[in-house]
């Protein structure tokens, strides 16, 4: 049996620089930074201060007012974003087999809030413990998937992925190949992350990963600048419908992409570390242009993990030299990370709806917040500085790599029948 072609049906995005698909993309064609100081909590005692925080996000919207005290803001980001995916892609289980749809979500942390005010709350009472029946619902990483399936009464595959910040490209590689191996016409895939609270700002700033330019927090987020201090915190959440080609020719669905291949591997190297000459990365990179059945030649667009890391960019470029050879420097490369921040485990797929809308627009978003050329980057690279770039895009790749040594790379191309 041949494996089946799998395209994209719809889109859903909640991001720091805009609360849908539309408005995330306007955001990121002009450059817009989502950074700026965070009202979550008081932060004038942590290191960094500042975040990608969502701007106008209002859960009543998407959600029953009694229902948002049972939910982590990491589910109700999903609920919320997935429900444009759903109605952009007009699926339903009126129209669709319900045992056929299926729901992959990723997190990389998960209901890490409700964690945190839970304990916060055990602490002041007089030691009896007293948890709310709601605690465990509220923080597992799989439970955004279960949500969102009861919310549409879709019954077939239903679980979650978490290799931290490759999350979600993990997602979309599982909902990839249960739909070409025809376990499923439809898997509603991507992820969420709620991590700008007390822990998460503290947790990363022990890490010394997070940047510590408070005075300037809109140009904190600068991959491969000479002066970047590490990434910017964000939070929100990314929504694709991927769908067989069949079955979406048959309900006359809207085609956006098709999803051509994907890859995993691990460092085998550091907790927290790329290595430093970018294995892993070069050969995830390399296993899914094999698993699309494209040549270097063929990429016309590479969105990177990017984070604005001093060890991480230099290894990731050092990567893609290594993969795509002298056609490295015909390639547009950007970091989006520079205007939405890191989300973490929720970070593949809305970078994969920026490449998907990139394919839609022949336009490469840019990296912004580029002052000062690192003399330690390949300055022969297209690194996409500080303007959007008009090209012509027939596939893109898109890096995601996570503490522990986890890689995760898609590839997307344009819908050619």
């Amino acid at each position: 049996m041949g494996l089946k072609r799998v395209v994209v049906t719809g889109l859903g995005a909640l991001t720091p620089i805009g609360n849908n698909v539309s408005d995330y993309w306007t955001s990121l064609s002009n450059g817009v930074s989502g950074a700026a100081p965070i009202t979550r909590f008081d932060a004038s005692k942590f290191k960094t201060q500042f975040a990608c925080e969502l701007k106008n996000f209002d859960p009543t919207q998407f959600i029953d007012k009694k229902e948002i005290k049972r939910l982590d803001p990491f589910v109700q980001y999903a609920l919320a974003c997935t429900d444009e995916a759903v109605a952009d892609a007009n699926i339903s289980i009126e129209n669709i087999e319900a045992d056929r749809i299926g729901v992959v979500w990723a997190s990389g942390i998960g209901g890490i809030t409700s964690f945190y005010h839970e304990i916060v709350e055990q602490t002041k009472g007089d030691g009896t413990p007293r948890y709310s029946p709601f605690f465990i619902p509220r923080v597992i990483v799989d439970i955004a998937a279960g949500h969102i399936s009861m919310r549409y009464g879709f019954r077939g595959a239903n679980y979650a992925t978490v290799s931290a910040c490759a999350s979600s490209n993990h997602s979309l590689i599982d909902a990839f190949n249960l739909i070409r191996l025809n376990k499923a016409d439809v898997i509603l895939c991507g992820g969420s992350e709620a991590t700008v609270n007390e822990p998460g700002i503290g947790g990363f700033n022990a890490l010394h990963a997070l940047s510590t330019r408070n005075d300037d927090p809109q140009t904190a987020s600068r991959p491969f600048d000479k002066d970047r201090d590490g990434f910017v915190m964000g939070e929100g959440a990314g929504a694709i419908v991927l769908e067989s080609l069949e079955h979406a020719i048959a309900r006359g669905a809207k085609i956006y992409a098709e999803m051509k291949g994907g890859a995993a591997t691990a460092d085998a190297y550091h907790l927290t570390a790329p290595h430093p000459e970018g294995l892993g990365a070069a050969n995830v990179m390399k296993l899914s242009l094999e698993d699309a059945g494209l040549s270097p030649a063929d990429i016309d667009y590479i969105n990177v993990h990017g984070t604005s890391t001093p060890l991480g960019d230099l290894a990731e470029l050092k990567a893609i030299r290594q993969v795509f050879g002298n056609y490295a420097s015909s390639i547009q490369i950007s970091s989006t990370k520079s205007m939405t921040g890191h989300l973490l485990g929720a970070t593949g797929v809305i970078e994969a709806v920026a490449g998907i809308m990139a394919i839609q627009h022949q336009l490469v978003p840019p990296t912004i917040n580029h002052f000062t050329d690192d003399p330690d980057i390949d300055n022969t690279l297209n690194l996409t500085f500080n303007h959007a770039v008009k090209k012509d895009i027939n596939a893109f790749l898109s890096n995601t790599f996570g503490f522990g040594g986890h890689n995760a790379s898609v590839i997307f191309a344009k819908y050619n029948g």
